[in-house]
């Protein structure tokens, strides 16, 4: 999963950087709005974690861009501020939902997870399919019922196989929800993860679309 960081507090976005990662999430951080903008214009997010108080664009107005453009990335804003009416105009403006500071860590967890399951047009929390179930909230996965052992890597792109498993998904979209702006990737390192998901899971539930990229299957066909 990727996120985009949208704060300008070096100490505050420091600090949600660590824990989204350490949560598995690969996280890209901005400090103003204008890039921000750019970066969800150009990126492929699952979501946007935005702070209303930002220096060359406000966070209003990048929400306020964002729509108008018809991106529909979910947005969940971070502000300090006390004001109601800056909740509610960022929500009719078509934010998804809002903590403000200091927040509880576990807290934001439990509402990107549940923001990302909704854009993904799921009510409950497990995702089923292939014989492959998951639980986003512990990272938990099992295969024909037994429990299988991933790294957070490999978890990432098996998550990502199984909410797009009605789609070929290329090399580029994997990639991208491995490895942020600063992160080097090895020339071999998704086909590495795959060949691992393969071997802990079968052999056959990761069908290699030559030119193209990957799709989940189903090697027993139920």
């Amino acid at each position: 999963m990727r996120i985009l960081l949208v704060e300008d507090d070096p100490l505050l976005g420091d600090g949600l950087v660590t824990a989204m990662q350490n949560d598995g999430y690969t996280v890209d951080w901005l400090k103003d709005g204008k890039h921000a903008l750019q970066a969800i214009k150009t990126e492929d997010f699952n979501l946007v974690l935005l702070d209303l108080g930002l220096p060359g664009m406000d966070g209003l107005e990048v929400i306020r861009q964002t729509r108008k453009k018809s991106i529909d990335v979910p947005i969940l804003i971070l502000t300090a501020r006390d004001a109601i009416d800056d909740r509610v105009t960022g929500l009719d403006l078509g934010a998804d939902d809002y903590m403000t500071k200091p927040f509880d860590v576990n807290e934001l967890h439990a509402r990107l997870r549940s923001l990302i399951r909704r854009s993904h047009g799921r009510a409950s929390p497990l995702l089923e399919r292939a014989g492959i179930r998951i639980n986003p909230s512990d990272k938990s996965v099992s295969y024909r019922d037994k429990p299988v052992s991933l790294s957070s890597k490999e978890y990432s792109v098996l998550l990502y196989l199984v909410e797009n498993a009605d789609r070929v998904t290329s090399r580029a979209q994997l990639e991208e929800q491995l490895y942020g702006w600063d992160q080097a990737i090895d020339s071999n390192a998704l086909e590495v993860h795959i060949h691992n998901l393969r071997k802990k899971l079968d052999s056959a539930i990761i069908k290699t679309i030559r030119g193209i990229g990957y799709q989940l299957q189903d090697p027993k066909g139920l």
